[in-house]
């Protein structure tokens, strides 16, 4: 898919929960604004000259930079994410720059997917499909995060999930399936 029409599953999914037009949504939800982190990412992955590249590059990140300084999401252009991503609310999102995140999730205010740097455990979660991440929630290190996943509110995610779970707490352990 390109990144245009990844963003058009972004547009798809604020408008399947906002009931306005998808012009209305663009206009008016941050989590649309921070996800035209696509077009820079879709320019990092392309093959044009390392020159235009990089040139390119330079400014979308200043147009970036102030989106995530506005909206307080932050996507880097390195990481991949799938389309259908609906960011609920504006303010506190954290992805790493190696985040790797299937389609059709949903991520609440206050979350980070990040790093980990115990002993030998570095690295950053692989999160799947139709994942729901609940507020304050935090996902860290060499983990993955199968599909239909529930990660309850300020929930510290250190190990893996399994698909059709619901896990909670800190550090989080599945209460239940979906």
């Amino acid at each position: 898919m390109s990144w245009f029409s990844d963003y058009r599953a972004d547009v798809a999914r604020y408008t399947s929960y906002t009931e306005h037009s998808g012009t209305r949504d663009v206009m008016a939800q941050q989590g649309l604004w921070a996800l035209q982190y696509r077009l820079a990412s879709a320019v990092f992955r392309s093959s044009l000259p390392p020159a235009v590249r990089l040139s390119l590059l330079g400014s979308l990140y200043m147009w970036r930079k102030v989106i995530e300084v506005t909206t307080g999401i932050s996507l880097p252009h390195t990481a991949v994410i799938g389309p259908g991503l609906y960011i609920a609310h504006f303010g506190h999102v954290i992805f790493n720059k190696d985040t790797e995140m299937g389609a059709t999730c949903d991520v609440h205010q206050g979350v980070t997917i990040g790093v980990s740097d115990r002993g030998g455990r570095s690295g950053v979660p692989r999160i799947g499909e139709q994942v729901w991440i609940g507020p304050n929630a935090t996902l860290a290190g060499p983990i993955t995060i199968g599909d239909h996943v529930m990660i309850s509110a300020n929930s510290l995610v250190v190990r893996d999930v399994p698909s059709h779970t619901v896990v909670r707490g800190v550090p989080a352990e599945v209460v239940g399936s979906r």
